[in-house]
């Protein structure tokens, strides 16, 4: 199960990191080799802080994707009971068990989980410094669009 959600959520992330790869400025990175720092730094103090955000939009985007993923997971997870159930096949059985409840419980607890990550990355989202790239504004930096 865990193979097929990656397949299917791994093109969110991928499609979210791309443009943010692409508007790294190699300059940055060579001017900290050029400082003496090892490529293990130029990753964590540089790269990371540029990608994390893309990075964790695209986690989101593909965690909301993988909840409410149905088909593919059907095919393979099966419903063996306490071992590969997942969240649709849980409301789908309460819906035909005629549980009205239980199925509204359950897609409502996942609405507010997915509610509540997203309210996470907003606000992890807002507390990034102005002036530094993000997921929807690669290409900006302190000195504005890029032109």
């Amino acid at each position: 199960v865990g193979v097929a959600l990656t397949f299917i959520g791994l093109p969110f992330v991928v499609r979210t990191l791309q443009p943010v790869l692409r508007a790294l400025e190699p300059a940055i990175e060579e001017a900290a080799a050029s400082l003496g720092a090892t490529r293990a730094q130029t990753l964590r103090r540089i790269v990371l802080p540029e990608i994390l955000p893309a990075a964790a939009t695209g986690f989101v985007l593909a965690l909301a994707r993988g909840l409410g993923e149905y088909g593919s997971v059907i095919f393979i997870a099966g419903n063996l009971p306490m071992k590969s159930e997942i969240t649709a096949l849980l409301i789908m059985v309460r819906l035909e068990e005629y549980d009205y409840a239980g199925a509204t419980a359950i897609a409502s607890v996942f609405l507010l989980a997915s509610f509540l990550l997203l309210l996470v990355l907003n606000r992890l989202a807002a507390r990034r410094p102005p002036g530094t790239s993000s997921a929807t504004g690669a290409g900006e930096g302190r000195e504005g669009p890029a032109r």
